[in-house]
C-alpha cells in the first residue's frame, strides 16, 4: 500500500460576489480550494483561480456563464477520500430532493454543500461519511458571521479541521481549532 500525499483544503460557500483580502489570506496556506456554490461573479473564482487551484459548484444564485463553467455536482478523489460536492444539499435527517438517495448510491467519504449559510461539521453514521457545510463567506444573507473551513486530507480521513470566522459581515475573524 502507498501513501497518499497529504492535502491542505480551504472550502468556503455562499460568497454572493463578493471577495476579500480576509478571505484570500486565509487560504493561501491550502493547496487547493472548494467552493460550494453561490459565486456570485466569476470575480470570485478568477481571484482564487489566481493563488490557489480551484474546484467549485454553481449555486442556485449563480447566472447560466457561471452554470456552463461550473457544474451543479462534483464527484472526486483527494487524499484517499472520496468527494460529492453540491450547493443544495440540506442536513443530516433532513437532506435536499435526491440527496439521501445520492449519497446511498455513492457512499461519499464526504459530503460538502452550501446554500444555508449555517456551519456544520458532523459524522453521519446513516450513510458513513462527514457532512460539511462551510457556512457563507459572503455578506448577503441571514447569518451573522462569515465563516470558511480549513483542513488536510490525508489516508482518507479528514485531519486538524478549523473553522476560519471571517468577522460579521464586513469585519475581520481569526481560525478557531475544531476538537
Amino acid at each position: 500500500m502507498h501513501e497518499i500525499a497529504a492535502m491542505r483544503i480551504g472550502l468556503l460557500s455562499d460568497t454572493h460576489g463578493h471577495i476579500d483580502d480576509r478571505i484570500l489570506h486565509h487560504l493561501d496556506a491550502c493547496d487547493e480550494v472548494w467552493h460550494a456554490g453561490d459565486i456570485g461573479t466569476f470575480a470570485v473564482t478568477d481571484a482564487i483561480s489566481e493563488v490557489k487551484p480551484l474546484v467549485a459548484v454553481h449555486g442556485n444564485i449563480d447566472d447560466q456563464l457561471l452554470r456552463r463553467s461550473f457544474p451543479e455536482h462534483q464527484h472526486f478523489e483527494r487524499g484517499g477520500c472520496r468527494i460529492w460536492m453540491t450547493h443544495i444539499g440540506g442536513r443530516p435527517g433532513r437532506y435536499a430532493k435526491g440527496i439521501r438517495a445520492g449519497l446511498d448510491q455513492h457512499r461519499p467519504d464526504i459530503f460538502v454543500c452550501g446554500h444555508s449559510h449555517l456551519l456544520l461539521v458532523q459524522s453521519v453514521k446513516s450513510w458513513g461519511g462527514v457532512h460539511l457545510n462551510p457556512g457563507a463567506a459572503g455578506r448577503q444573507g441571514f447569518h451573522k458571521m462569515r465563516t470558511l473551513l480549513r483542513f488536510t486530507l490525508a489516508d482518507g480521513a479528514i485531519h486538524a479541521p478549523e473553522v476560519v470566522e471571517l468577522g460579521p459581515k464586513s469585519g475581520d475573524g481569526q481560525p478557531q481549532k475544531l476538537s
